[in-house]
């Protein structure tokens, strides 16, 4: 008797570190539609819609410029302060949004996922893809306030490695998928990290050099605060390379790298294990 043959064939996973790109390929349509579900229903039903993606960075910039920069009088070189804090407050928006967004993924779309099958993976991707676009309007949005400054008369200029900075929001979308997989998937069992991740992400901003220069912990003894965090390294070094302002540590490139590449593999790791069985724990 003659096999029947199948369109489609669902079959468990046997390696756990299996991405299978092919199969998330086959599904890009559904990816797109997610990403697009993403952007629509962010502001849907909000007065000002789109512009909360400039509103936030742009007034989260100025308080920090009067209370860091104005009143606790924290240098920030030869940058104006609003410049300074709007480079790291994009950067670092990005790699939070990723990383909170992504850290939701089963409990948030449990109905879906017990519905109908697709890669599951599609879902947290989207996240990444999504925020790359709010990301893109608001560098575009630095870029302005930025020919402002040097048609003002500021002494501003990118490094000559601006060139380099997709890399570097490559790298920070990976680690905040990384991230955000191993979180989504201990949040199956464990509610109490959605507390914990809102929290703290507010107190990871403070010593990921977001608004605080890394001068600042050298100077006052406290460098070990921001040695083994990535994200400090990232931050830095994107400010670099859009401002020329700043340092960077060949050991920590090689740090973040491996972190990032190490966070990435054990989140698939992770992710890929707990969709077989979450429907039955969440």
């Amino acid at each position: 008797m003659e096999k029947e043959k199948w369109l489609l064939e669902i079959t468990p996973k046997n390696n756990l570190f299996d991405l299978n790109l092919k199969e998330v390929w086959e599904y890009k349509d559904l990816l797109f539609l997610f990403v697009k579900r993403d952007v629509i229903t962010l502001y849907k039903q909000t007065i000002l819609g789109p512009l909360w993606y400039l509103i936030q960075p742009l007034f989260t910039s100025i308080i920090f410029t009067l209370v860091f920069n104005n009143v606790a009088g924290i240098q920030t070189g030869g940058i104006p302060p609003f410049l300074f804090n709007l480079a790291g407050i994009t950067t670092w928006n990005y790699f939070k949004d990723c990383l909170t967004q992504t850290a939701d993924t089963f409990k948030k779309n449990e109905q879906i996922f017990g519905k109908v099958y697709f890669p599951r993976i599609i879902m947290p991707m989207s996240v990444v893809v999504s925020n790359l676009l709010k990301f893109g309007i608001q560098i575009f949005i630095f870029i302005i306030f930025y020919c402002y400054f040097l048609f003002a008369g500021f002494d501003v200029e990118p490094s000559k490695y601006v060139f380099l900075f997709p890399i570097l929001v490559l790298f920070m979308g990976m680690l905040g998928l990384g991230l955000g997989m191993i979180i989504s998937s201990m949040v199956t069992k464990y509610r109490d990290l959605t507390f914990l991740v809102t929290f703290g992400i507010q107190l990871l901003m403070y010593i990921s050099l977001v608004v605080l220069p890394l001068s600042l912990f050298q100077e006052k003894g406290f460098e070990w605060a921001v040695r083994y965090n990535p994200m400090a390294y990232i931050i830095e070094t994107g400010r670099f390379m859009l401002l020329n302002e700043g340092s960077v540590s060949l050991f920590g490139i090689i740090y973040t790298v491996v972190i990032t590449l190490v966070t990435l593999l054990v989140g698939v790791l992770i992710f890929n294990k707990t969709e077989k069985s979450f429907i039955d724990t969440i």
